[in-house]
C-alpha cells in the first residue's frame, strides 16, 4: 500500500510539472500577459501620437495660421508691418560666448525682468512688390534730376 501511494504522488508531480513550468504553463501565460499589457500601452501611445500628427497635418493643409506659426517660431520670420522684439536675460547675454546650451533652450512663455532689445527696422524676408518698383524708381530718378 505504501508503494502505491508513493507511485501515485510521483505521477501526480510529473503531471503537474508541465502545467507550471512547461511550454504554455501558468508562468509562461503570466509572462505573456505582461508583454501584452505593455504592447497595448505602446499602441495606445502611438495612436495618440498619430492623432496629434494627423491634426497638425490637417491644420497645415487647410489654413495659413499653422504655417505662419511655424515660420515665426522655427525660422524667425516677421511680417512687414511688425517689429521684432527679443527678450534677453542678463545671465544669458554674459554666458552667450561661453556656452551654446543657453541658446538652444526655449524661453517661450517665460517672463523675465531682463532688458529689452528692440530691432528698429528689421529686414523683411518678403519678396519686393514688383508692381510699385517702377513707380518708386521713377520718383527717385525725378528727385535726382531736380537736385
Amino acid at each position: 500500500m505504501r508503494l502505491v501511494t508513493v507511485v501515485l504522488i510521483v505521477l501526480l508531480a510529473l503531471i503537474q510539472f508541465p502545467l507550471w513550468w512547461g511550454h504554455g504553463g501558468w508562468l509562461r501565460v503570466h509572462e505573456l500577459q505582461q508583454q501584452l499589457d505593455g504592447q497595448q500601452k505602446k499602441n495606445a501611445d502611438a495612436k495618440l501620437r498619430n492623432e496629434r500628427i494627423e491634426g497638425e497635418v490637417q491644420d497645415l493643409q487647410s489654413g495659413t495660421a499653422a504655417v505662419e506659426e511655424r515660420a515665426r517660431y522655427e525660422m524667425g520670420m516677421v511680417k512687414d508691418s511688425e517689429v521684432f522684439v527679443q527678450f534677453v536675460s542678463p545671465s544669458a547675454a554674459a554666458n552667450a560666448g561661453a556656452s551654446t546650451a543657453v541658446a538652444n533652450t526655449s524661453t517661450r512663455g517665460v517672463m523675465s525682468a531682463a532688458p529689452v532689445r528692440v530691432v528698429p527696422n528689421p529686414e523683411s524676408r518678403a519678396k519686393p512688390d514688383r508692381k510699385h518698383a517702377g513707380k518708386k524708381g521713377e520718383k527717385e530718378k525725378g528727385a535726382v534730376a531736380q537736385r
